[in-house]
């Protein structure tokens, strides 16, 4: 009984992709969503509790799509709760035939986003009443941004007692198609520069904005953990110490060492990042650049909507993978390898930057250019690595975007800004740094028992095929594990300043990209299989390693 009570208080808000669904939900509840994974699937869902009934709102469904959340919304219909269906008042009688099947014999209710874009008239008025009486539930226009508490009122009622969806198509039509106006996106040469421009440059001043930030608040963070550290180390038990503050020369890698530079270095940029790609999402904009930028990359076996998720690994890869579901079947493995490959997260890249200015105060060189020049050498190869490893079927001209229609632009309102981006926050924070404590109290484990060392010493004569010195082995090895080992060839002194800034250059690519850190190959195996991350891995490190020989070798002449 206790079941079948909780079954009825929840509502499966469903709807295509882009029909304000969230806006919907949190105008009516007024409440912020908890996340979770709706019953027997994989799909990740928002939960809004409110008066007693649970909103949940689904992943958009792009219904002819292959994707993981477009399979796991359809199979999370197969429930008994009451459906609220969002349709666009622009596109009604498309998202109708689309939607409609899919929920006939269903308990429910419709409810008609964006009607404030429709000619409100008396003839539409009409057209709803006519459609609503032939689908057998009751149809509710309105502005989710603009709910009246009469509004609200009047959709909770209909709640309570829904009707049921009678038929998998209507005869009847809205009869009416409003499409907004093509802009600069649209245009066939200028539409992708800008695209490109819109997605660089943010990413550009979010790296080097939380950078700076970071060493701000360095100092104060240091401050306030350098004791707490040096009573750990002096007073605390071996094991403690172990975990805590476990180190390598002055390079510290345990909990205490690393917890404060996960939150100055890396939160940042995550935030940053969340905030960026939450108001082009919730502006509208996100979907018209995805169509500009496809066609760019469908020879990289990507689509347009795969980038966003590829830059979203410049903050954290976890939340980049997680996002990847929403992936066409055909480019979801190729998106997952250029975030494994060419996505420096805000974990690798601070640890690079910080490495690379250290090398240009001893080297004489620009700071700002050593950067510029990892970074386009880290895309260069991103590219070439994704066009050679890509799946035919990925980059088949016939591998069309599956994308809503164009969009409305809006500003985004604060709260649409802060529900799109407490996503990745969430993420990070709870999925993310789980896996980052275990993998501290790992790292430090395997330290003390030697295994660093060992496999450092091991490949130490590797390190001069690509003309580095054998002590490079072990930020390489490290940074295999977590990409904060990066840091390393500045410990003791500064490994790299005995090298050319060819040489760092070289060290700190390979560190980076040999192998996805443990965090994100562990998320990746979640996400598809421990079979399939292996042979990712493996194809990986072989490129990585051709890479960094060209790097290494071909670096002197321009360094």
């Amino acid at each position: 009984m206790v079941q079948s009570a909780e079954r009825s208080s929840a509502t499966l808000v469903v709807g295509k992709e882009s029909v304000g669904k969230s806006q919907v939900i949190s105008s009516l509840t007024g409440r912020f969503a908890g996340e979770s994974n709706y019953r027997g699937t994989t799909v990740t869902v928002q939960r809004y509790n409110c008066a007693g009934r649970v909103f949940v709102d689904t992943p958009g469904i792009l219904r002819r799509s292959d994707t993981e959340t477009t399979r796991s919304t359809l199979a999370a219909l197969d429930t008994d709760d009451t459906v609220m269906l969002v349709v666009q008042a622009t596109h009604l009688d498309d998202d109708l035939a689309d939607m409609l099947p899919l929920l006939q014999g269903r308990r429910g209710i419709v409810v008609v986003s964006f009607w404030d874009k429709v000619n409100v008239s008396e003839a539409a008025g009409v057209a709803l009443e006519r459609l609503s009486s032939e689908a057998g539930v009751a149809f509710f226009p309105l502005d989710a941004r603009k709910l009246s508490a009469s509004q609200i009122d009047s959709i909770q009622r209909l709640l309570v007692e829904p009707g049921v969806f009678g038929k998998a198509s209507l005869a009847g039509r809205a009869g009416w198609r409003i499409e907004p106006r093509s802009g600069a996106l649209e245009h066939p040469v200028l539409g992708p520069v800008l695209a490109v421009t819109l997605l660089v440059a943010p990413a550009l001043a979010t790296i080097f904005g939380a950078n700076a930030l970071a060493n701000l608040l360095n100092p104060w963070v240091a401050a306030l953990t350098d004791p707490l550290i040096a009573t750990v180390k002096n007073t605390w038990p071996s094991w403690a110490r172990l975990v805590l503050t476990a180190e390598h020369g002055s390079f510290g890698y345990g909990l205490l060492n690393m917890g404060p530079f996960l939150l100055v270095w890396a939160f940042p940029t995550v935030l940053l990042f969340s905030v960026i790609l939450g108001a082009y999402k919730a502006s509208g904009l996100i979907e018209r650049m995805n169509v500009a930028l496809h066609p760019l990359v469908r020879p990289l076996g990507l689509s347009g909507r795969d980038v966003v998720r590829v830059m979203m690994g410049f903050g954290c890869n976890v939340p980049a993978v997680i996002s990847t579901r929403a992936c066409s079947g055909c480019s979801r493995g190729s998106a997952i390898a250029a975030i494994a490959f060419g996505a420096a997260c805000s974990y690798q890249l601070p640890a690079t930057l910080a490495v690379l200015a250290a090398t240009a105060s001893q080297t004489g060189r620009s700071p700002a250019v050593l950067a510029l020049v990892f970074l386009a050498y880290l895309l260069a190869t991103t590219i070439l690595y994704l066009w050679l490893t890509a799946p035919a079927t990925a980059k088949s001209s016939l591998n069309v975007l599956m994308t809503p229609p164009r969009p409305f632009m809006q500003w985004p309102r604060p709260g649409a800004l802060w529900r799109e981006a407490w996503g990745t926050i969430r993420q990070f924070m709870f999925q993310a740094m789980p896996i980052f404590v275990a993998i501290c109290i790992i790292a430090s484990l395997l330290a003390h028992a030697g295994a660093f060392g060992v496999s450092s010493h091991l490949l130490a004569p590797v390190m001069s095929l690509f003309n580095l010195p054998a002590e490079a082995a072990l930020p390489v090895v490290m940074a295999s594990i977590r990409k904060d080992g990066i840091f390393l060839f500045v410990s003791e002194n500064g490994l790299a300043f005995p090298m050319s800034a060819a040489q760092v250059l070289t060290g700190v690519y390979m560190a980076g990209v040999l192998l996805p850190c443990l965090v994100t190959s562990i998320t990746i195996a979640r996400e598809t299989s421990w079979r399939a991350t292996g042979w990712l891995l493996l194809k990986q490190a072989l490129f990585a390693l051709a890479f960094s020989l060209i790097l290494a070798w071909g670096g002197r002449w321009f360094l």
